[in-house]
């Protein structure tokens, strides 16, 4: 546990009161030092690269939708407070969207480009990285955010929003033809997100009832029905398919078993919905973000015995991959602030605290820039779910959330506001 609150000194802002000074400033000089490491990923050809542990483009690896989208929005979210020389980075964004990652001949994004040429498949989880980059454009003001915006609209609308099923389906054929027999919670998690930024910068409330219906048929129903462990993979007909990629537990994807960091994230994005909802909000929502939470924390926090989350567990809750992922802590300490700041109930604040200190001390890379993204269950760096630092986009906005003053989404909080 952190120290208490009579201990901790200026020389240890990340300790001290969330809506303090000395924390507030650590925030912002931590999103800085995270901004400074992701703008190497920029390549000249298009896109954004995948960096290693020094923060060099590794070459062998190919332009990945997700990071692109994910650096785009980090490049709007600093637009919007207020970075210039961050223009220029989601000027790049929108144009690797334009050009280096779209399908000029059948529509819709590559999931990657390469030297030897694009990975074809269409998939849902890197359209709602788009459609949450192109929000995060028009909230900006780029100029071509608004056309980038109605674009992703009509793809995400014409192939992967399912009236029928209230859900996103998963993956397609280039061709737009096969539809995989596959549907999963982690694509349709980041829709939530994406779609709570499409409403904030349009105004359209058919993207908020679709988060809803999302969060609704995941959260309250599957993960209240499996006691909160919310299982990730289904059938056509969502009926969970418990045992999918037991032979490949660590899938950085499609792991076996619940995926702890979800559940706190899922935790967060149902108090997004709730918040953006008002008095619609309906009443199961906070007690189900809470479940989440504190089911979180019972099978991953400590769960082998050595500090950290497990990445994945079973469905009884006994830990399958027991790597201590980045994005993991992050969303934690995201959904703790979300909690405290909903509740007042200072135990969520002392568990922000307690994560913040085991980041600083195990995550945050001071030497070679950014957060460790993998330590092993001794805490120490491995690289067995991912290699390098790929990703700035967890750590950037638990480094943001707490500086936001509301929990709506970030590209909605950060936004001018809409008439």
């Amino acid at each position: 546990m952190p120290p208490s609150p009579d201990d901790r000194g200026t020389d240890q802002p990340w300790l001290a009161e969330p809506e303090s000074p000395q924390h507030q400033a650590w925030l912002a000089s931590e999103r800085d030092r995270l901004w400074g490491f992701g703008v190497a990923a920029v390549l000249p050809e298009g896109g954004f690269g995948w960096l290693d542990d020094d923060g060099r483009v590794d070459p062998s690896r190919p332009v990945e939708a997700w990071v692109s989208c994910r650096m785009t929005h980090v490049a709007a979210l600093e637009v919007l407070a207020g970075r210039e020389d961050a223009a220029a980075v989601l000027d790049h964004g929108v144009r690797a969207l334009e050009a280096t990652l779209l399908d000029r001949e059948r529509d819709g994004w590559y999931a990657a480009v390469g030297a030897g040429g694009p990975v074809t498949d269409k998939r849902a989880y890197e359209h709602a990285f788009v459609l949450l980059a192109a929000a995060g454009a028009v909230a900006a003001g780029h100029p071509g955010g608004e056309r980038l915006l109605r674009h992703a609209q009509e793809v995400f609308d014409a192939h992967f929003w399912s009236d029928d099923e209230a859900m996103v389906v998963d993956v397609w054929d280039r061709d737009w033809e096969q539809l995989e027999q596959y549907r999963g919670a982690n694509a349709n998690m980041h829709s939530v997100e994406a779609l709570l930024a499409v409403h904030d910068v349009t105004g359209d409330r058919r993207w908020l009832d679709r988060a809803l219906a999302i969060t609704d048929r995941l959260v309250n129903q599957q993960a209240r029905a499996h006691g909160w462990l919310l299982p990730e993979h289904y059938t056509p007909a969502w009926e969970p398919m418990l045992d999918y990629n037991r032979d490949e537990p660590a899938h950085p994807f499609r792991p076996y078993g619940a995926t702890v960091g979800h559940l706190m994230e899922w935790a967060r994005l149902t108090l997004h919905v709730r918040t953006a909802l008002g008095s619609e909000a309906p009443d199961w929502m906070l007690d189900a973000a809470r479940n989440l939470f504190m089911v979180a924390v019972r099978v991953g926090w400590e769960a082998d015995g050595a500090e950290g989350f497990v990445y994945t567990t079973d469905f009884s809750g006994v830990p399958v991959v027991r790597a201590r992922l980045h994005w993991v802590v992050a969303e934690a300490i995201a959904a703790a602030y979300a909690l405290w700041d909903v509740t007042a109930d200072e135990g969520y604040r002392t568990w922000y605290t307690t994560w913040w200190d085991y980041a600083n001390r195990f995550l945050l890379d001071g030497d070679r820039g950014s957060w460790r993204h993998e330590l092993d269950e001794q805490n120490r760096p491995a690289a067995t779910v991912w290699q390098g630092k790929p990703d700035v986009y967890h750590a950037y906005q638990a480094a943001l959330l707490p500086s936001l003053g509301t929990i709506t989404s970030f590209v909605g909080a950060l936004a001018p506001h809409r008439d």
